[in-house]
């Protein structure tokens, strides 16, 4: 079964892997999935949702370039909510609340019916490489699986260590066993390696809860979606989540067994979630806080298991159920399963270029959380370009690397890389210098094309892109050169409280007021007469009024950009030594000569490079 060679073996079939297998095959390569259980592919480990702040900017990425994620989340959604929307639509994120078992199922079906794409379950326990170039798998079982490329998207599954209070036992997840071998392997390659921690909640009964008590959140009354393909429809029936939070009983059970916890009695000395604390962690660290959130949220639309989101824990078993019963509306509360933490290896990414392949050994790819990052997002972006650059090497084909001006995901590759992380990595808005840019509505816009020049996005894709931005260019053209109605213009400004205007001018000067809003400015008879007319939908409607309303800050944002990439366009020559350059730190040559950046724009974001470093470098390539 295995004489042939693959061109890509994708290690772990999580939310990198699924990806990272799906891009590959798409891409035409001969492609093998193996993973320990093909029962759990696509699995959502924690939380049953997708997308969430910034996260969703990153879904809708991956659908843009051609991705499974946000079909497969639209597909299996229960609810739908675009977060933030009192703030500027630079921070309109989408999510989606998913039914767990039909989102693995989905993830299954799309990938069997994947041209290219072979599946093989056993456990990966080593890498054979010659030379410093990747050329296999060796498996549990005893196979040697020969390929050109190979991507890592072990999760937390590398010496998986599992906490339940006292308790600790092997595990990548809850009820399936650790991967051993691989990090061992690394190591004697050269490889840095370290450890980091996650958890999650118990899983409730949800017959036990009394909702009554709770604040009811249902999801939006126009739900959207993540995926831009034209036959995935929008949710018509939601199911509600709730909202309950912990109060100063919670806490003095929490606080009164500390000396039980593996996160305080030296039984986890790993980095966790930053940004998604513990129970137990958010107790010692907010001792002023008198509540925390709790959000209740449904596992799916036929099961009756319930996720805790907000009460992460590692605690005891009888301490997690003494406290949880004390949360308004947990009263009577039955526990499906405890909380639990997991430590787990991980291989710090500033050992890998920009493409995820790694420095040391060539052909060889890591996406997800062996990379320090946690989230499903995360992961499923990193193995979409994972997928996409280890097949161009294969064919000896240009990589594709986003810059942090086109994509959330250029922002999330650069920092792990440039950067690195010592905590696991979570993407934020705050984290991209042009989020103004990089905004969910127009991720198809930015990225379609680029997919479909290397092959993977289809034509409706493009086809679809390029009539939305036609569609939206004139109707701006609309606004810029159609004049309004004094008499009806002056109405519809008193209706938004502003004061009436002296004279005739251009419909776009009243749109970019703060307070017209679409629905006012469809009222205009010329405006809604364009509308019917055009026949034209919502996505054409909401880009129309970004780019008018925002117009400013758009064409700020592009103007830093450019300046960006003046330096992103100076290349730093491979294997460059900085050693002989006497004008730089010590601090910036040890830097410089471990990053390797490819770019001058790349060695500026580098922590401890300084402006005058640059200049330095600037001068040395001629400019």
């Amino acid at each position: 079964m295995f004489n042939s060679k693959y061109d890509v073996i994708v290690v772990g079939g999580g939310h990198a892997g699924a990806e990272a297998a799906a891009a590959s095959a798409n891409l035409g390569a001969k492609t093998l999935l193996v993973t320990m259980n093909l029962q759990t592919i696509g699995q959502m480990s924690c939380n049953p949702a997708m997308g969430g702040i910034a996260k969703g900017q990153i879904v809708r990425e991956i659908d843009a370039l051609g991705g499974y994620s946000g079909v497969v989340s639209d597909l299996t959604a229960i609810q739908f909510k675009m977060l933030n929307k009192s703030k500027g639509p630079a921070m309109w994120s989408p999510r989606v609340q998913s039914d767990r078992s039909q989102f693995a199922l989905k993830w299954r079906e799309m990938l069997e019916k994947t041209p290219n794409l072979d599946f093989y379950q056993d456990m990966v326990i080593g890498l054979i490489v010659k030379n410093n170039i990747i050329e296999g798998v060796e498996t549990g079982l005893g196979n040697k699986i020969y390929s050109k490329s190979v991507i890592l998207t072990n999760g937390t599954f590398l010496n998986g260590l599992i906490h339940v209070g006292e308790k600790k036992f092997g595990g990548g997840r809850v009820g399936e066993k650790p991967s051993t071998g691989i990090t061992a392997g690394l190591e004697s390659l050269g490889f840095e390696s370290g450890r980091m921690k996650t958890g999650t909640p118990p899983r409730v009964d949800g017959r036990s809860l009394n909702y009554s008590l709770m604040e009811e959140h249902p999801g939006d009354e126009n739900p959207g979606k993540f995926s831009y393909l034209e036959h995935i429809k929008p949710l018509k029936k939601q199911t509600s989540c709730h909202i309950t939070y912990t109060n100063l009983d919670v806490h003095e059970i929490m606080a009164s067994s500390f000396d039980r916890s593996p996160m305080f009695n030296g039984s986890i000395n790993s980095t966790g979630p930053r940004y998604c604390p513990s129970i137990e962690d958010k107790v010692y660290r907010f001792s002023d806080k008198k509540r925390h959130q709790i959000f209740v949220e449904p596992e799916g639309i036929n099961t009756i298991e319930v996720y805790v989101n907000g009460f992460s824990t590692s605690m005891p078993e009888d301490v997690q159920y003494s406290a949880i019963k004390m949360i308004k509306g947990f009263e009577n509360v039955k526990m499906f399963r405890p909380g639990y933490a997991i430590e787990y290896d991980y291989f710090p990414p500033t050992q890998l270029t920009l493409t995820l392949e790694t420095k040391l050994v060539e052909n060889l790819f890591f996406a997800g959380q062996i990379n320090g990052t946690t989230g499903y997002e995360e992961a499923a972006a990193q193995g979409l370009m994972a997928g996409i650059n280890a097949v161009a090497k294969v064919f000896s084909k240009e990589p594709l690397v986003l810059t942090r001006s086109e994509a959330y995901i250029g922002v999330l590759i650069d920092d792990l890389i440039t950067k690195g992380t010592e905590e696991p990595y979570r993407m934020f808005t705050s984290r991209a210098e042009y989020r103004t840019l990089l905004r969910q509505d127009n991720a198809d816009i930015r990225l379609t094309e680029k997919s479909f020049n290397i092959g993977l996005a289809k034509e409706e894709r493009v086809k679809r892109v390029l009539k939305k931005q036609d569609a939206v260019n004139k109707f701006v053209s609309f606004f810029n050169t159609t004049s309004f109605e004094l008499d009806e213009i002056n109405n519809l400004l008193k209706s938004a409280n502003y004061d009436p205007v002296p004279q005739k001018g251009k419909l776009s000067k009243i749109y970019s007021r703060p307070n017209i809003t679409q629905e006012h400015i469809n009222k205009i008879d010329s405006v809604n007469s364009y509308i019917s007319k055009n026949n034209l939908d919502t996505e054409v409607l909401d880009q129309t009024e970004i780019q008018i309303k925002y117009k400013g800050y758009i064409e700020k944002e592009k103007t830093n950009a450019d300046k960006l990439q003046r330096l992103e366009d100076i290349k730093i020559p491979t294997n460059f030594d900085y050693s002989p350059l006497a004008s730089l730190s010590h601090e910036a040559k040890e830097k410089l000569n471990k990053i390797k950046p490819k770019t001058l724009s790349q060695a500026s974001r580098i922590s401890g490079i300084k402006p005058s470093d640059i200049s330095v470098l600037l001068v040395k390539m001629g400019r």
